[in-house]
């Protein structure tokens, strides 16, 4: 019957010569299935027409593999993958030819006269050096792609002619990413190479789209987020939105803290109710994120942050709402609030309380200090004395009216974010030298911030010419290089195996900050001060299917407490290496990696945590933040794995595209992990929050957690979530994920 089905499938191909080969080698890796090629066959006929070209014969047998996948045969994701790659080879041979490219090295020659390549990447290879690396090429990795990965990929990442020709593989795209990313080795440069290409290609290890787009281009913008801090000035506010823009324009997602801005009806030079207030301000960024977008690809993302007792929040907290004034809106932004721990206290034990809601600049102008400069036990402190002075003007509302507000925004929309700043200052490794007023547009970066300040602007005369002359100082403008460990790729109980491609990536996010193309000054000033990193994960529920681990299930938080402490580890190590070779980042001295506070308030205290404390205050750290767990919701697509540290929202589903419906399969599904899939909106989300907490411990900066909800819960039951969470001292919540937009109000917030 095989035979018979691949007779009839060739008649329709008799240009191609090679498919023959390409369906008996499908063929025999189903020895089990001998009846593949005659469904294919079945199927691929229902697609035919009269006088189909053979581009249009070869998609629709492409389409008919992809039809196949089901729950029960997944593995047909992965043979249409095989038709797809083939094709695409096909004609990207001939591609080659007209250009009379036979090596890789011809290859970077011609990307590089066409200005598809950087120039740099000639600039540091010899021929002899490219013409070793091609030898590190393996075309069999390019099996491990399923038809959806695949897919992504060619089109979304390999390098496209001008007239939109792919005119490089997948394994040479992953080896000119790490040929990059080892370009300022001094020792040992061949083998960073190799390391680098193989922890990509075997889709153990994913950087972040940026880096996966743009390293080995001219234009190499590698990081993925910014933050800024938004000052309470007229050119400092439009000096933000300016680097917005620019972030923007170079692929980049960006979030603004408008906790400095003065509130509507603050004074201004002295006249009462002067000042529009933080609303204003920030549909000016919502309009910049619609006007300047990410390459072409998607209009600008910009997430914007206000603290939970800014006087502006009420009218923050409806942004994205569909009831109001719409002149008070802005769709595109994505609100988050920064809270206190005193705000979380009150909504457990006082639901029937007040609370005060202040212009921050009004405080600054009474009492001498910004309330949001300090954090913990001093933040309180200021609170309640602003609380009880007079001079300050309140807006006094009922807790449990502003949770309500919070509770709906969430469920109707999925915002605000959640930033829980005691949690994150608490445990930030450099509060010596400053203090982190919010995220980023995932919710998984904690880095120290401040403002970007005008110091002084002069005219004067260069070469004859009178120019306008700027002096700013930049302050802490945080950039975010991010790289995920694939960890449903990874035998994660190899201690060995997750040591070293950690410490690969470590080192490969290391080389991007000096490798990176930055779209404002600022950000680079910040990057090399601080020199952060943020190696995250995806394929997290992947991992525990694999291993038959319940979602729900003390096993669940014991198992990911011991992996996630060995890559927060070798993270360490990897840095303490990287610091005893290059040197550590400038502000080390001073911070808890140097002191040992960061060990100690871990309770990292085994004789093994011991001696690594011990080499870091020899050695010194390479980078001030290591470990950031972002969402990875396409790269996880390529590496055919699940997303960030999600949960599967079903173990299969039709996702709509261009072409049709494409069938998803959850990764290696099948009998054995079958019913360690289950929907993110069946679980119960407690356990999410409580893995969330353990993993924190080893997680310096934060994480992308979504809770997912249905219209069962209650506003009680979400607030609840929020009260775990920050029990747990989990920094983050991203988006509250609701299968309804209804909701049921709970007696203590509707009382």
């Amino acid at each position: 019957m095989r035979k018979q089905g691949e007779k009839e499938i060739l008649n329709y191909f008799n240009e191609v010569k090679d498919l023959k080969e390409v369906l008996w080698n499908i063929g025999q890796e189903w020895d089990s299935e001998p009846y593949c090629l005659t469904l294919l066959f079945d199927k691929f006929k229902s697609f035919l027409k009269d006088d189909m070209s053979l581009a249009e014969r070869f998609h629709a047998l492409i389409q008919a593999a992809v039809e196949l996948t089901t729950q029960e045969a997944p593995d047909w994701e992965y043979i249409s993958a095989r038709f797809a790659m083939f094709w695409f080879e096909l004609n990207l041979e001939k591609e080659l030819h007209k250009h009379q490219i036979v090596s890789f090295y011809d290859k970077v020659c011609y990307l590089t006269k066409e200005r598809l390549y950087g120039a740099y990447i000639l600039d540091h290879y010899t021929r002899e050096e490219i013409d070793g690396f091609e030898l590190f090429l393996n075309k069999s990795r390019d099996h491990r792609l399923n038809y959806s990965g695949l897919d992504l990929l060619l089109s979304r990442y390999v390098i496209r002619s001008r007239e939109n020709i792919p005119l490089e593989t997948p394994q040479e795209m992953f080896l000119g990413i790490a040929m990059h990313l080892a370009m300022l080795e001094k020792e040992n440069r061949a083998d960073w190479v190799r390391r680098f290409y193989d922890m990509l290609s075997t889709l153990k290890v994913t950087m972040a789209t940026p880096t996966l787009s743009n390293a080995r281009k001219p234009y190499h913008q590698l990081s993925s987020c910014f933050i800024d801090t938004v000052p309470d000035s007229l050119d400092g506010i439009y000096r933000s939105i300016d680097s917005f823009a620019k972030v923007s324009k170079f692929g980049g997602g960006m979030g603004l803290y408008f906790g400095k801005v003065r509130a509507a009806g603050s004074t201004i030079r002295g006249f009462q109710g002067a000042a529009g207030g933080v609303i204003r301000w920030i549909k000016l960024a919502n309009d910049t994120a619609v006007a300047v977008d990410q390459l072409g690809v998607r209009q600008g993302v910009v997430a914007v942050y206000l603290d939970a007792w800014h006087k502006d929040l009420p009218e923050f907290l409806a942004l994205r709402t569909n009831n109001g004034d719409d002149r008070m809106k802005a769709h595109d932004v994505f609100p988050a609030v920064c809270y206190p721990d005193l705000f979380w206290k009150e909504a457990k034990n006082h639901i029937e309380g007040d609370w005060n809601l202040m212009c921050p600049h009004e405080i600054l102008t009474v009492k001498g200090y910004a309330l949001e400069d300090s954090y913990g036990d001093e933040w309180e402190e200021r609170y309640l004395d602003c609380v009880k002075d007079n001079r300050i003007q309140k807006r006094v509302i009922p807790i449990k009216d502003l949770i309500r507000l919070i509770l709906k925004s969430a469920v109707e929309t999925g915002t605000p974010f959640t930033f829980n700043r005691d949690a994150v200052n608490k445990a930030n490794p450099n509060h010596h030298s400053g203090i982190i007023y919010c995220s980023n547009l995932c919710t998984e970066i904690a880095q120290n911030m401040s403002p970007v300040e005008q110091i002084d602007q002069t005219i004067q005369t260069i070469n004859g010419e009178t120019v306008i002359v700027s002096v700013t100082k930049p302050g802490d403008f945080v950039v975010c290089n991010l790289a995920s460990l694939s960890l449903g790729k990874i035998d994660v109980e190899n201690k060995e195996e997750l040591t070293e491609l950690t410490k690969s990536a470590i080192r490969a996010l290391d080389n991007v900050i000096d490798l990176n193309f930055f779209p404002v000054p600022y950000a680079q000033i910040s990057n090399h001060r601080y020199r952060p990193v943020g190696l995250g994960v995806s394929g997290y529920h992947h991992m525990l299917a694999r291993k038959q681990i319940l979602w729900e299930s003390k096993e669940h938080l014991a198992f990911v407490d011991r992996i996630f402490e060995t890559i927060n580890y070798a993270a360490i190590e990897a840095s303490c290496d990287v610091a005893r070779e290059k040197g550590s980042y400038d502000l080390y001295e001073g911070s808890d990696w140097q002191t040992g506070a960061y060990f100690d308030q871990r309770g990292y205290d085994s004789p093994e945590w011991k001696r690594l404390k011990d080499k870091v205050a020899s050695f010194g750290m390479r980078n001030g933040w290591l470990i950031a767990i972002a969402p990875t919701s396409s790269t996880s697509m390529v590496a055919g794995t699940t997303a960030g540290l999600d949960p599967i929202m079903n173990r299969y589903y039709l996702e709509e595209k261009k072409s049709g419906l494409v069938p998803r399969v959850a990764p290696d599904l099948s009998p054995e992990t079958y019913w360690y899939y289950k929907n993110a909106h069946h679980m119960d989300q407690k356990w999410s929050v409580r893995a969330a907490g353990v993993r924190q411990r080893h997680v310096d900066q934060a994480q992308s957690l979504n809770l997912y909800i249905t219209n069962e819960y209650t506003l009680r039951q979400v607030l609840n979530l929020y009260i775990l969470a920050w029990e747990c001292n989990v920094k983050t919540i991203y988006y509250i994920r609701s299968k309804s937009l209804e909701i049921e109000a709970c007696e203590s917030c509707s009382s």
